[in-house]
């Protein structure tokens, strides 16, 4: 049996006992160490959000969530060839669960140095990374972080290793700002303050040359094109669940001749990478060496971990509390 977090109506989460899938002969098993909690996604799953997903629209339950852990595999198909039993890895697309069950191309071997707690953060950082990818940053360029949840923490520091200067990290939670100014952003600013295109426009010498929008709400984006620069390009990252955008295109990204990139995580390529357009591996890989070589650091951005056992009370915080850890994890050690 495995045991599993499920949504399994609007609002409760339930810690329960499933089947354990037969492993596949090109399947790994992983037995779960830490798991990441996605609070937009994981938030509009267990409230019957409809639009979670790119192609089904329609509310059903249960729901599953938790796409980004760690762990140490227990068993291997024998199509198998580069894992085996044993090894600590960095798992996709996986659940909130004691054992994920995936296939090889969904994991990706730690190196030693790795923690779990980190690793459990690579697949959701791989989001940010593409979007920045997309952008075609350049050194020296200025960047905007538009909403500082788990996806722009994590942006605001790839950013910054990108060379971009400054880098501006924008969101109306004051908690959030000062810890993206611990994570590397030169300046954090309220979007809702008056004056504040202005002050952008002003920090940048005319307007950012890139940005990544993390909110996926209409009044972000039209806020985020007041401070743009000419020729200027903006990743949409975050996922537009609310279809009310109202924006002046002819005069906010016609004229001054704005880019808007579509930069949903599934938007990459499958098997190459190319200039720009990473694969999910390739960008997890690639986050394992920034943190391996300490020019990140994903683990220092936890802000709390919890028992599996107290998944109510956890997504009753989510569902409830403005407050919520920006990053918080499940450690699966100890599971009841």
């Amino acid at each position: 049996m495995n045991t599993q977090i499920v949504f399994t109506q609007k609002n409760k989460a339930e810690l329960i006992d499933v089947p354990l899938s037969e492993l596949r002969d090109d399947e790994v098993r992983m037995e779960t160490v830490i798991s990441s909690i996605s609070c937009g996604t994981e938030k509009a799953n267990i409230t019957g959000d409809e639009n979670v997903s790119i192609s089904q629209s329609n509310i059903t339950f249960p729901r599953y969530s938790g796409y980004s852990s760690s762990g140490v595999v227990i068993a291997v198909g024998k199509d198998v060839k580069e894992l085996k039993v044993g090894d600590r890895v960095a798992a996709s697309w996986s659940c909130h669960a004691k054992y994920n069950t995936l296939k090889e191309k969904d994991f990706v071997k730690l190196d030693d140095s790795i923690s779990f707690e980190e690793a459990a953060l690579f697949h959701i950082g791989t989001f940010p990374m593409a979007a920045l990818r997309k952008t075609r940053i350049e050194t020296g360029e200025s960047a905007m972080v538009m909403g500082l949840g788990i996806l722009g923490l994590i942006g605001v520091q790839f950013a910054k290793v990108a060379g971009a200067v400054p880098v501006i990290a924008v969101d109306p939670i004051k908690e959030r700002r000062e810890k993206a100014l611990k994570f590397g952003a030169d300046y954090a600013l309220d979007p809702m303050e008056e004056g504040f295109s202005d002050k952008v426009k002003k920090m940048t010498g005319g307007g950012v040359n890139a940005a990544i929008e993390v909110t996926g709400v209409g009044a972000a984006l039209d806020n985020c094109l007041d401070c743009m620069a000419k020729f200027g390009r903006i990743a949409l990252l975050g996922c537009t669940r609310d279809k009310n955008f109202t924006i002046d295109y002819y005069r906010k990204v016609h004229g001054p001749g704005i880019t808007l990139i579509g930069a949903h995580t599934l938007a990459r390529p499958q098997e190459d990478s190319f200039g720009g357009w990473f694969t999910q591996r390739d960008d997890i890989k690639s986050i394992m060496k920034l943190c391996q070589f300490g020019r990140v650091d994903l683990k220092a951005i936890i802000d709390e971990t919890y028992l599996p056992k107290n998944c109510q009370e956890v997504y009753t915080r989510l569902i409830t509390d403005p407050s919520f850890p920006v990053v918080s994890q499940f450690d699966w050690r100890n599971i009841r």
